[in-house]
């Protein structure tokens, strides 16, 4: 009797034993198939958001030449690929070309140069703006005095656009034709466009209300309750003075050290 109790309780210990065992062996390869799982995971996280990513900052490529008519953009957009004078007419259509920046990094970035005319620029800012890392708005300072209701309005338009305040590209209001005597400051441009810019967001923030609700996909320019300030924008934000023809006109050198400076740091 006590050899076969003995045999009973062996066999217990035994199959209480296997139990535990097969049960710490489950649980390892459970843990074991989660952590895979886990890793997978990670592994395709990781490659999506550099994918996506990378993918970004390569379609962002693009430096937009934005202005109204005879602002002197096509002559900047040779001048900074050429580095020489070349006669130039009123754009009709866009124009593209590799642009290296003076650098220690060599960047290169897709220059466009847009037509000022608004029958023409919208289109063509539609089909761009997704793509800009940048954007020089160039000012005719020569005549600022008389555009800037249009000026105003035409940069209004860019800095509203969803797609633009969302990518956040540099903006560099190039004040150009500075060569001329009655050219007008960066510093006096900027505080004019700021004062236009707030009053346009008046008049069409008035708009928007009467028709009860956004139109177009456009944000709201700069802080409520607040005049506005280019500070306040998610851009990063420069005003730079230059002169695509010189002070030699077009005997000599452009003066436009300053916009290719700009275009070095983004």
């Amino acid at each position: 009797m006590d050899e076969k109790l003995h045999l009973d309780l062996d066999d217990f210990s035994e199959e209480q034993f296997m139990e535990s065992f097969l049960k710490e062996i489950q649980s390892e390869e459970a843990v074991f198939i989660i952590g895979i799982f886990v890793a997978l995971a990670l592994v395709i996280l990781t490659i999506v958001f550099f994918g996506n990513f990378w993918g970004t900052s390569k379609a962002r490529n693009a430096v937009l030449l934005l202005g109204l008519c005879d602002s002197g953009k096509t002559l900047l957009f040779t001048r900074l690929l050429l580095g020489k004078f070349v006669r130039t007419q009123t754009s009709i259509t866009e124009s593209s070309a590799t642009y290296k920046t003076k650098n220690d990094r060599s960047s290169s970035w897709t220059l466009i140069d847009v037509p000022g005319h608004e029958s023409l620029r919208v289109q063509i800012v539609e089909k761009y703006k997704a793509m800009a890392r940048a954007i020089v708005f160039v000012v005719d300072s020569s005549i600022f005095q008389k555009d800037v209701r249009d000026v105003a309005e035409f940069l209004y338009s860019i800095l509203t656009d969803n797609i633009v305040a969302n990518n956040a590209p540099t903006l560099v209001v190039a004040c150009n034709k500075q060569d001329i005597t009655m050219a007008k400051s960066a510093k006096l441009i900027q505080q004019q466009l700021e004062k236009e810019l707030n009053t346009l967001r008046l008049t069409r923030s008035a708009a928007l209300s009467s028709q009860d609700g956004a139109v177009g996909g456009s944000v709201y320019l700069g802080k409520k309750g607040k005049d506005f300030e280019f500070s306040q924008l998610p851009n990063r934000v420069e005003f730079i003075e230059c002169s695509a023809h010189g002070s030699k006109r077009e005997d000599g050198d452009a003066d436009i050290d300053a916009l290719e400076k700009c275009l070095a740091k983004i």
